[in-house]
C-alpha cells in the first residue's frame, strides 16, 4: 500500500465517525435501538443482507469455493432454503414479533412462555453472537495483516475503537446506514476483483477461466451425500437445514430481528424479507464465480500459492487484492472489507446491549428514566465492543474456513431457538417447563453430536435441534396438568395476510424452484463441452497494475 491507498481508508473512518456524530441525537431507548421506528425498507434490506453477507463473503466464502480443499460451488447450495424460511419469517414470526411492541424479541418468549425462557435464550444468543462476531472480526484481521503487516491485535483494536464509537453514539441508524454504505462497496469491490482476475488469466480469459477450473469444484447438487458418514454439502441436508438456520437466523435471532422490528410497518418489515430473499442469490453467484477465478490465479503461480498457508485458504482473497490491484484500488477493497466487518461489529453490540439491557431490568437493574436508559445503552454497548475484540484473537482454531466456522457455531443452536419461537407463536397451550427443557435438550443433543460424532454433518444439527426441542416441549406439554399451562392468545398469531402478500409468498416459491434448477442443472454445465487449453501462467501483476 501507498499513500493513496492510506488517504481512502482514513476519509472512509472519518466518514463513519462523522456518520455517528450526526445521528448521536436519541431521546429515548426506541430511538437508540430502533431508529424509532421511521427507517425505510430499503436501508433495512441493505442493512439486513450487509450484516449476513459481510466481510466473511468477501474473504472466507471465495476462499471455499477457489481454493479450500473440497471446496467449490457447492457452497451455493447454502441458498437452497433460504425463500422458503423468508416465507415462513414472513406470515408467522414477523407479524407475532412487530405487533408484541418488543425492543429484544426474547421478552416475547417471557410474555409467552416465563421469564426463565427468555433469559436461557437470551444467554445463548449472547453467547453465540459475541463470539460469532468474534470469528467475523477475525477475519477483518486476516486482511489488515496480509496488505499491512500489521499485527493481529493492533488490527482488532484499530478497528474495533472506531467501530464502537460510531455505532454507540449513532445507535441504530447509524449501524443502518452504515451497512448500506458497506453493501455498496462490498458488491463493487467483488466486481473489481473478479475482472482483475479474469485480465490475469491472459488473452483467452473467460474461456480460459471455464477450461481451466477444476471439475470437482464446479460441481453444486451433490445427491449421493447425506451427511451422515463424513460427506458434507449434500443437496438434502443443505436444503432442510438451510431452512431452518435461515428461519432461526433472520426471524429469531435479535441481531437480525431488530432490524424487521425498525421498519415504519409491517408490509416494510416484508418487503425487506422479500427483496433479501430475492437479490442474495445472485450476490452469492457473483462471489462463487470470484472465488474460482481468484483461485484459479493463485493455484496457476506457485510463488503465489506458497504465501497462502496450507491451513488458511482466507489468505487467498487478500493476497490476490495485493498482488494484482493497483495502488488506489487497493485501499478502495480494504475500505470494503473494513467497513464490512465494521458493520458485523456494529450490528452485534447494538443487539447485544438491547438483549442485556433488558435483562438487567428484568433482574431489578434499572436506569432511573428514558435519558439515562440511552446512556446504558452505550455503555453497554462499548462493553459488548471490548468482550467481542477479546474474544476475535482466539477465534481461528474452529474450521478450515472462517465462514464455515460461524454456521458452525450458529447450528448447535438455531434449531433449538426456532422450535421455541414457533411454540410460543402458534401453541394456544404452552408448558414453560416444556419449552425449557425441550431447548436444553435440544442444544445438548446437537452439542453431544459437535463433540461425540463428527461425522455428522452441522448443517443437519439445524434439523435435529430442531425436531428433538419440539418433540421433548410437545411431549412435556402432553403430561402437563392444565393449571401449569399458559392459554393466551398469541399477538398476531391468527393474522391473515392481504391477497399481495400471499401474492409474494407464491413469488418465493417460485423463486425457490428456479434455484433449484440453476443449481442441479444450470450451474454443472457452465464448463462446456469445447474448451481451450488450461491456463499454465497468469499474467504478471506489473502489467495488470500499469
Amino acid at each position: 500500500m501507498n499513500s493513496l491507498d492510506h488517504m481512502v481508508v482514513v476519509a472512509y473512518l472519518g466518514a463513519l465517525l462523522f456518520l455517528g456524530y450526526r445521528l448521536r441525537e436519541q431521546k429515548v431507548e426506541q430511538d437508540y435501538y430502533l431508529g424509532g421506528r421511521r427507517i425505510g425498507w430499503f436501508p433495512l434490506t441493505l442493512s439486513t443482507m450487509a450484516t449476513q453477507l459481510s466481510a466473511i463473503s468477501f474473504i472466507s466464502a471465495p476462499a471455499f469455493v477457489g481454493l479450500r480443499e473440497g471446496g467449490g460451488l457447492k457452497w451455493l447450495t447454502y441458498e437452497l432454503g433460504l425463500p422458503i424460511a423468508m416465507a415462513l419469517i414472513m406470515f408467522v414470526i414477523a407479524p407475532a414479533l412487530y405487533h408484541s411492541g418488543v425492543v429484544s424479541i426474547y421478552d416475547y418468549l417471557e410474555k409467552r412462555f416465563a421469564r426463565s425462557t427468555r433469559v436461557m435464550i437470551s444467554i445463548a444468543f449472547q453467547v453465540v453472537r459475541a463470539f460469532s462476531t468474534g470469528i467475523m472480526v477475525y477475519a477483518m484481521s486476516i486482511i489488515l495483516q496480509a496488505v499491512l503487516g500489521m499485527p493481529q491485535w493492533q488490527s482488532i483494536l484499530a478497528v474495533g475503537v472506531i467501530t464502537m464509537v460510531y455505532s454507540a453514539s449513532g445507535g441504530m441508524r447509524a449501524v443502518v446506514y452504515g451497512d448500506a454504505l458497506q453493501m455498496g462497496l462490498i458488491v463493487v469491490g467483488l466486481i473489481a476483483v473478479g475482472l482483475y482476475a479474469l485480465l490475469a488469466l491472459g488473452d483467452s480469459g473467460v474461456d480460459s477461466f471455464w477450461s481451466s477450473v477444476e471439475p470437482a469444484r464446479l460441481v453444486t447438487a451433490d445427491f449421493s451425500a447425506f451427511g451422515f458418514e463424513g460427506d458434507q454439502f449434500g443437496f438434502w441436508p443443505m436444503l432442510l437445514g438451510g431452512i431452518v438456520l435461515y428461519a432461526s437466523y433472520y426471524g429469531c435471532d435479535q441481531t437480525e430481528a431488530q432490524r424487521l422490528l425498525s421498519a415504519r410497518s409491517l408490509a416494510d418489515t416484508r418487503r425487506v424479507l422479500l427483496m433479501n430473499s430475492l437479490l442474495r442469490f445472485p450476490l452469492v453467484v457473483l462471489y462463487c464465480l470470484v472465488g474460482l477465478a481468484v483461485g484459479l490465479v493463485i493455484q496457476s503461480d506457485p510463488n503465489l500459492l506458497a504465501q497462502v498457508p496450507a491451513d488458511r485458504p482466507d489468505f487467498m482473497m487478500p493476497i490476490f487484492i495485493l498482488e494484482f490491484l493497483p495502488h488506489g484500488m487497493i485501499g478502495m477493497l480494504l475500505v470494503a472489507v473494513l467497513a464490512a466487518a465494521m458493520s458485523s461489529l456494529s450490528s452485534a453490540v447494538n443487539s447485544l446491549s438491547a438483549v442485556s439491557l433488558k435483562d438487567l431490568d428484568a433482574l431489578g437493574i434499572r436506569p432511573r428514566d428514558e435519558q439515562h436508559t440511552v446512556r446504558w445503552a452505550r455503555t453497554v454497548s462499548v462493553v459488548w465492543g471490548l468482550m467481542i475484540l477479546a474474544l476475535s484473537l482466539f477465534a481461528g482454531a474452529i474450521a478450515p474456513t472462517v465462514i464455515e466456522a460461524i454456521n458452525k457455531v450458529g447450528s448447535a443452536l438455531f434449531g433449538p431457538i426456532l422450535a421455541v419461537f414457533l411454540l410460543a407463536i402458534l401453541r394456544r397451550q404452552r408448558s414453560p417447563i416444556g419449552a425449557n427443557v425441550g431447548l436444553l435438550v435440544g442444544v445438548g443433543v446437537n452439542l453431544y453430536l459437535w463433540r461425540g460424532h463428527p461425522e455428522i454433518f452441522w448443517m443437519w444439527w439445524n434439523v435435529i435441534g430442531f425436531t428433538v426441542t419440539l418433540t421433548v416441549a410437545a411431549s412435556i406439554r402432553a403430561l402437563t396438568s392444565p393449571a401449569f399451562l399458559n392459554t393466551e392468545k398469541a399477538v398476531g398469531s391468527l393474522y391473515r395476510p392481504p391477497l399481495v402478500w400471499r401474492a409474494y409468498a407464491s413469488a418465493l416459491v417460485v423463486w425457490f424452484a428456479l434455484i433449484v434448477v440453476f443449481i442441479v442443472a444450470v450451474a454443472p454445465n457452465l464448463r462446456g463441452a469445447e474448451a481451450p487449453a488450461p491456463v499454465t501462467h497468469v499474467r504478471a501483476p506489473e502489467v495488470l497494475a500499469g
